[in-house]
């Protein structure tokens, strides 16, 4: 770098700051291609404000000041107009603060728009009121933080009419990913491109105690899957669980607990290429009768493409992690195969095998219904987990796959809550 910096001229020096491809991270760059979309999805502060800013400048500045560039009439579409004003063309990564002094456009507050010295223009609109955008024709567009547009279909819908000026208009997307109906319409579309990167990515240029402080705080999660690492995070509609559901459950520390189990669900094979093997770590409260017990599920100990003895020293592993009393192991695909696997390892060890009788979603019903109780808390680093949770509904399983993980956690929370609920519940018979 150095070698390179000393080989330059004064004026290429001047310049370098305002050349962005130079000092641009990957994600931040246009993808090749005739793309009509391009969606930057990135987690908080992952630089897709700059990249949006810089995308405009490349699209309405020509080789010199007064050029034309390819663009002539471009919409900033933010939330609100404070936003778009305030975080598009002044913030500390807009428009503004991007261009080079002899290129840097005017702002004109009362019209809402910036024009350049080549006579190119940018209106800022409110997705708060899509029609403003009937009328007004464009050939660029860059849409802020559009996951969280109040009225975001109507707004999107509108944006693609008005573009159509020019031989190829085409528009970028920034935003932190969330799981709305526009946001997925456009990632289907054919002529959509996505460059993605979770806050790490620009990590140079944030705080650090910030990145510490947000990992510590929503690391394994999934709300940190989406604010962090930018990761569209969906629930499924007529889902057993919800994301608000399962942040609302969210704890630091257990509590003190009176009993833990590991439950495991084991795959039919132990190759590459099959499913996960399922290994779950919960424990409950017993205080009072069985209905007012309480859970906390401490940890997701699966394994992906184990051999039999790989998985099972794996959920032997997890019960001397947490002084766990019972292994509870599904045996319905291994049968007698399962306890040798798992008496191989420990032949003292506590185990329970389980057979479904049931489908998936029928023996998942009473375990969501705990969670509507608020008797079941989650500790973090659950995200693998709670993306399963997120995806099994009423009529079934809709995810890829099997839900291993999943399966392992009704296992445990059945032997721990549902079961001793339902053996106190029913109806004692006297001896006479």
């Amino acid at each position: 770098m150095d070698e390179f910096l000393a080989g330059l001229g004064e004026n290429a020096l001047l310049a370098l700051p305002w050349v962005f491809e130079f000092w641009a991270l990957p994600h931040q760059l246009p993808p090749a291609g005739a793309w009509k979309s391009w969606v930057i999805m990135g987690g908080r502060g992952a630089g897709k404000t700059r990249a949006g800013a810089e995308w405009v400048r490349a699209q309405v500045e020509g080789a010199r000041p007064g050029d034309p560039g390819r663009a002539r009439r471009v919409a900033l579409v933010a939330e609100t107009l404070d936003q778009g004003r305030e975080v598009m063309v002044m913030g500390d990564s807009g428009i503004l603060a991007c261009s080079p002094p002899d290129r840097r456009p005017d702002w004109e507050a009362t019209r809402r728009r910036l024009v350049w010295p080549n006579g190119a223009v940018a209106q800022v609109f409110s997705a708060h009121d899509p029609e403003s955008l009937r009328g007004p024709q464009f050939d660029a567009a860059w849409a802020d933080e559009l996951a969280k547009w109040p009225r975001a279909e109507a707004a999107w819908e509108q944006l693609q009419f008005a573009l159509r000026l020019g031989e190829h208009p085409q528009q970028v997307v920034t935003t932190t990913p969330r799981n709305v109906a526009v946001l997925k319409a456009i990632l289907k579309n054919p002529s959509t491109v996505l460059t993605h990167a979770p806050t790490e990515a620009n990590r140079a240029h944030l705080a650090r105690s910030f990145l510490a402080e947000v990992e510590a705080r929503y690391g394994g999660t999934r709300l940190g899957a989406q604010e962090l690492r930018g990761l569209l995070v969906e629930d499924v509609e007529g889902a057993l669980w919800t994301t608000p559901r399962l942040e609302a459950a969210r704890i630091d520390r257990a509590p003190r607990l009176s009993r833990i189990v590991v439950a495991i669900d084991p795959p039919v094979t132990g190759r590459a290429g099959s499913d996960d093997c399922g290994i779950v770590v919960a424990g409950a409260v017993c205080e009072g009768p069985p209905q007012d017990w309480r859970a906390v599920v401490i940890e997701d100990a699966s394994v992906s493409a184990a051999s039999p003895e790989g998985w099972a020293r794996a959920a032997l592993a997890a019960m001397d992690r947490h002084g766990a009393d019972r292994l509870v192991a599904e045996a319905n695909q291994g049968g007698d195969l399962v306890a040798s696997v798992i008496r191989q390892q420990d032949p003292l060890v506590a185990l329970r095998l389980v057979h479904a009788t049931r489908g998936k979603h029928l023996r998942a019903e009473p375990v969501a219904a705990l969670y509507e109780q608020g008797r079941v808390q989650h500790l973090r680093g659950l995200d693998r987990l709670e993306d399963q949770m997120c995806r099994m509904t009423a009529q079934g399983w809709t995810g890829r796959g099997s839900p291993d993980r999943l399966d392992a956690l009704v296992w445990a929370l059945t032997e721990l809550i549902v079961e001793p609920a339902e053996r106190w519940r029913a109806p004692r018979v006297r001896r006479i």
